[in-house]
Parts: structure tokens; sequence; C-alpha cells
């Protein structure tokens, strides 16, 4: 495998011809890059990088197959911007593979996405109402998210079933201010039934360490509940309110 110098000639003018290549690219397509700027570096470094070694611009997040320049082409080695991306990842996921192409929409959401992070573990101030029912969209949320997300919820910015999976002895000992419901693992099927008017709304699930829980919120996208997030760890995560009976 042939060495490459990052700090040499040779290499900072075939970046400096990736980066004209890339922008092109952006031009061309109506794509832009993706607001992690050490995403698009790192990305166009490993396009730069493998057009030296093989003279094509191929994924660098992405082994190249084959010896020779033929092997390398029976192989069907993705070369920038690749045909995976073109067709589905851009326009299924936002975003290709490496990461520096992004539709507006995405680089857009993504942008918010990194300000909202920054507000609910930062705690510089609370959630506007757009950036609530953003949150309010994630899978899986930390402690800092549920946390915002209640202020926000006390504020009537958005709306949602807080639901505590574990059993009543643990609740009694300890659970989030504010939880709407305790549907016990243990009588799981029955319990939700009494939700079933809920299934097109947002529900929050928690548990001790967010085993239980992820396993309940999975068990709901099976019976048709369309918008279920977990309390990735737990109630132990949650730095709010808390109380017993």
């Amino acid at each position: 495998m042939q060495a490459i110098d990052m700090k040499s000639e040779e290499f900072q003018t075939e970046l400096e011809k990736t980066w004209k290549f890339v922008n092109k690219v952006y031009e061309s397509k109506g794509w832009v890059p993706n607001p992690n700027e050490d995403v698009n570096e790192g990305v166009a470094m490993g396009l730069a990088r493998n057009k030296l070694i093989y003279g094509k611009r191929f994924c660098p997040c992405f082994m190249v197959e084959g010896e020779t320049k033929e092997e390398q082409k029976a192989a069907d080695n993705r070369i920038c911007p690749c045909k995976p991306a073109i067709e589905k990842e851009i326009p299924e996921d936002g975003m290709c593979h490496c990461g520096i192409f992004c539709t507006p929409e995405f680089a857009e959401s993504q942008r918010k996405s990194e300000v909202i992070e920054e507000v609910v573990h930062a705690h510089s101030r609370g959630l506007t109402k757009d950036e609530a029912e953003i949150l309010l969209m994630k899978d899986q949320l930390d402690g800092d998210e549920l946390e915002s997300l209640m202020e926000a919820r006390k504020l009537d910015m958005v709306s949602f079933t807080l639901i505590d999976v574990r059993e009543q002895m643990e609740y009694n000992q300890v659970h989030i201010v504010g939880t709407d419901a305790l549907v016990s693992t243990s009588n799981f099927y029955a319990g939700i039934e009494a939700f079933n008017d809920k299934q097109a709304e947002q529900i929050i699930v928690y548990c001790l360490s967010g085993s239980r829980s992820y396993q309940v919120q999975q068990a709901m996208g099976t019976l048709g509940f369309k918008k279920v997030a977990n309390l990735a760890h737990g109630i132990g995560s949650f730095r709010g309110q808390t109380q017993s009976v």
C-alpha cells in the first residue's frame, strides 16, 4: 500500500482539486455540506488519498477491493458520488453514507439538533416550542432531554404521556414527578390496552435502567403504537423532580 504524506505538496494539491470536485457536486446536485465540518474535512482527505493511490476518488468509508484497476472496476467499488448515495441514501436518509453530501432539509435539521443538544445538556435556556417538538421525535432520550421535555410540557409546548413500566413497589419507592401511569411489565399486555386510544399520540416509557422500557417500546410498536420513545438509561439518569409514595 502506497504511503501518503498529508503534508506533502502532492497531497495538498490533490486535496485542493478534491474540494473543487466536491463543490461542483454540491452545485450540480443541489446538495449541501454536512453542518459538521470535521466530517466534510475527513471525507475530503480520504477522497484525495484514494485519488492518489488508486487514480479514482473511491469512497473513503469503504474498503477498495481488487489489486489491479481491472479488478477494482469489476468489484464495483463505490466512486464518489456513488450510485447508492444518489439513488437511495440521500433521497431516503437525507445524507450519503460518508456524510459529506446532504439535502438542505437534512442539514437544517442537523443544525437544529445540535442547538437542542447544547440547550438541554448545558441548561443554558429553555427549549422553544419548535425545539421541543423536534426533540420529542427522538426514539431514545437521555435524562436531560426528558427533563427539558417535562418543562416544555408544563408550558403547553408539547403533549405526551409518560409511563413507568416498573413494578408497583419500585414506583412507590421513587418515580418521576409528572408520570401519568404505571403499566408494569409483569402485566404489560393487559395494562397497555387502556392506552389503545393513544396509539397515534406521543408516549414516553421508562424503567430503572432503560432495558425493560426498551422491550416495552418494541412491543408497543408491534401493537400499533406509532410514537413511543424510551428513556435510554432509566430513571437513574434523570436529574429532574422525583418523588416517592
